[in-house]
């Protein structure tokens, strides 16, 4: 308990430290981490070796590995990130006028940041310089709580992103990493709510519900990403297999990728051969309902309760449906408030399917991996919070503050 302790309470001073730097000064303390991270690229790989390595020993599943797994691309673009974030206007500050009372009273309210977030991980060592940039550019100090997979990656992205605090005077801890990953220690720093504000968890379902089940701060839920595709009567057929197989095949271990297809009954005729035909080039695994399994060769057939799960593979679950209304029930009977995605030429249609579905991010004519962060202008994202309060969907730097009441007079008294 001392050791959580001590580093939450220095976490929490340190905060401070950022409430009166200047964005320029932000940005160039940023910049600064960027260029050391590529300067610094080869003992983060080394690092991540000895992680993967482990990982491997351990028969972690191969979705999990490529989580983990790092390169000169991942750290480019982990860097090119960071500079994204320096380009982003900070929200810190930033004041919304409210008018004025009767009684002559100003109001407005101004952003102001959280303060200490503590982000618990599984493997994903990019979330060390993702996390860090966007908390350090909105004004909060982070506690990166990573899984024992990617300790060795993290602690030594966090060193080096501790060297350029140090280089500008700025307390190191603004930037901490747990050092070990014992379950101990993840039971401590749940229970810190005098120096901690809130609490992201990004990872597996299990570690999701064992946050939210034992914090005693605050949790905003990064929860799976169980994404859809529906393809409308109205479809272009042609499109509608491109964002199929990007959103399927692209990169399979991330929260974005499509682990539903919804078909409408009137074009599944024509659409669904082209889909088994696709789909069994890049051997993906098809479970699919009474309707659809005749469509497939090898297909598991799925009983209409057995839908909703997130594969993180190459394996998809397949829905024939009558209508709209029956993809839109089928959504919110199995998405997980994540991104859903229509293929559809009718504009009405659409905008009704933007309007009625229940997710952070609900694209038309889209494919799902472009729900995060950096793809939607944040630059990084700290998460897809699936819940809605205070955030929902990629969290950037505005959904790492919160507002303030500014209220001015002149000497007015409540009679």
């Amino acid at each position: 308990m001392n050791l959580i302790k001590n580093l939450s309470q220095q976490a929490s001073q340190a905060a401070r430290t950022l409430l009166t730097l200047k964005e320029e000064s932000k940005n160039t303390i940023l910049r600064t981490m960027a260029a050391s991270l590529r300067e610094h690229c080869a003992p983060i790989l080394a690092a991540n070796h000895l992680d993967l390595n482990q990982a491997r020993a351990d028969n972690l599943p191969d979705a999990m590995l490529d989580r983990l797994m790092l390169n000169e691309e991942r750290i480019e673009a982990m860097a090119t990130g960071i500079e994204t974030i320096a380009t982003l206007p900070d929200p810190v500050g930033k004041l919304r006028d409210l008018g004025t009372q009767p009684n002559g009273l100003k109001i407005s309210k101004m952003r102001m940041p959280l303060g200490v977030i503590c982000m618990i991980f599984e493997a994903r060592p990019n979330v060390t310089a993702d996390a860090a940039a966007l908390c350090f550019k909105s004004g909060n100090a982070v506690i990166l709580r990573g899984g024992k997979e990617a300790l060795n990656s993290s602690k030594a992205i966090a060193e080096v992103l501790q060297a350029v605090l140090r280089s500008f005077e700025l307390p190191e801890a603004l930037i901490t990493v747990v050092p070990t990953a014992e379950r101990a220690l993840l039971m401590d720093l749940m229970q810190q709510r005098d120096h901690i504000d809130v609490i992201i968890p990004r990872g597996g379902e299990g570690l999701i519900n064992f946050v939210t089940d034992n914090s005693k701060i605050p949790v905003i839920q990064h929860f799976k990403g169980v994404c859809h595709l529906y393809i409308d009567k109205e479809a272009d057929l042609e499109k509608a297999l491109n964002l199929l197989l990007n959103g399927k095949t692209q990169r399979t271990g991330v929260c974005n990728a499509l682990e539903g297809l919804i078909v409408h009954r009137d074009i599944m005729a024509q659409f669904l051969p082209l889909v088994s035909y696709a789909l069994k080039i890049h051997k993906v695994k098809v479970n699919a309902c009474k309707t659809a399994f005749a469509f497939f060769e090898d297909a598991t057939l799925l009983a209409d309760d057995q839908f909703g799960e997130e594969y993180l593979s190459l394996e998809i679950a397949i829905k024939v449906v009558d209508n709209m209304s029956q993809a839109l029930d089928h959504i919110h009977q199995f998405g997980s408030h994540h991104t859903e995605v229509i293929c559809t030429e009718d504009r009405m249609r659409a905008a009704l399917f933007q309007r009625l579905v229940d997710a952070s991010v609900v694209m038309i004519n889209a494919s799902s991996r472009f729900s995060d962060g950096g793809e939607l202008g944040l630059g990084a994202e700290i998460g897809i919070a699936t819940t809605k309060l205070h955030a929902y969907g990629p969290m950037g730097l505005e959904s790492l503050t919160t507002e303030k009441y500014l209220v001015s007079g002149d000497g007015q008294i409540r009679a």
